[in-house]
């Protein structure tokens, strides 16, 4: 009896054991990203486009669903690609660097199986991408990032009947200017100077609320990336609000060109969205889509440099 009742406890002892090892492995799969690669997105029939929530005229909801000028791009992805547009909203963190781990090659702690398949509106910059830590790691290296579709910039606009003109911004000694707090604009406008700005400078929380404080008179100017501003001059027409062509001394990058990013082992799917993006660019479709909601459009300077010939001519 005692022999037969020792192997029937080392049996139950060995399928616990085996029942654990399971749970844990599958819990281990459960709470990681996915690995949505090319051929899996392509069979799966659709493609994840990671577009940050209530960031108009990028992305935000209009009606209930997505709208906006990368939910228009990600769609033409979809299209291309031949599988259906699925939004992956992405509410913004401390820092890009957390925005990509969050949503492209990690996940967030809380959802690790929510990713997105490609993520819209990231810097296109070979030395961000390439930037390394204090230990000499390199910190984006699990993402590449590619595909450079539009090239922003910061721009002002300003109350006409408030100020005269903008020729420089040393005229917010006197006139209140409005900016997004935690930006560049609201760093740059508090330290410009010697910091004689600072006093006239009005946070907000988003370039939204910056124009509805200058429609109430709050404030006579507002700060922020040029298609924010040209979409929030659509939301106020026949106010005469206008936009100013000052530059911005010692501001440092004031023109930028934005792609996409995807995980560093989704190279294939990141070369056929590639192919899709440089065909919008080239054949202008890219501008008719920033032309439909109201916005100028800048070609990024990557296809500035290969696409005009060595007499100047586009």
């Amino acid at each position: 009896m005692w022999p037969t009742r020792c192997f029937a406890v080392l049996t139950l002892m060995l399928v616990s054991l085996v029942l654990s090892t399971f749970v844990n492995a599958n819990e281990s799969i459960l709470d990681r990203a996915p690995e949505r690669t090319y051929d899996i997105v392509i069979e799966s029939g659709f493609l994840n486009v990671g577009v940050y929530r209530d960031f108009p005229p990028y992305s935000y909801e209009k009606d209930g669903e997505p709208f906006g000028v990368d939910v228009d791009i990600g769609k033409k992805i979809a299209e291309g690609l031949g599988v259906e547009f699925r939004v992956h909203w992405i509410t913004p963190d401390e820092t890009l660097e957390d925005d990509l781990r969050n949503n492209v090659w990690k996940g967030h702690y809380l959802a690790k199986r929510r990713i997105a398949d490609v993520m819209m509106r990231v810097p296109y910059d070979k030395k961000y991408a390439y930037m390394r830590d204090s230990t000499g790691e390199v910190i984006n290296e699990q993402v590449v990032m590619f595909g450079p579709y539009q090239q922003e910039q910061w721009q002002i606009a300003y109350d006409s009947d408030a100020v005269d003109s903008v020729g420089t911004v040393a005229v917010f000694q006197y006139h209140p200017i409005g900016v997004e707090i935690d930006t560049l604009p609201a760093t740059y406008l508090t330290s410009a100077f010697g910091g004689r700005l600072r006093d006239k400078t009005h946070h907000f929380s988003n370039i939204g609320q910056a124009f509805q404080a200058m429609a109430e008179r709050e404030v006579s100017a507002v700060m922020g990336m040029r298609a924010e501003i040209d979409y929030e001059l659509g939301v106020h027409p026949n106010r005469g609000f206008a936009v100013a062509d000052n530059g911005f001394p010692g501001m440092g990058k004031q023109v930028w060109d934005v792609g996409m990013a995807v995980k560093n082992t989704h190279r294939q799917l990141g070369y056929a969205i590639e192919e899709i993006v440089d065909r919008m660019v080239r054949e202008g479709e890219m501008a008719e889509i920033f032309e439909r909601h109201g916005l100028r459009y800048s070609m990024p300077a990557f296809y500035e440099e290969v696409l005009v010939t060595s007499d100047g001519e586009a």
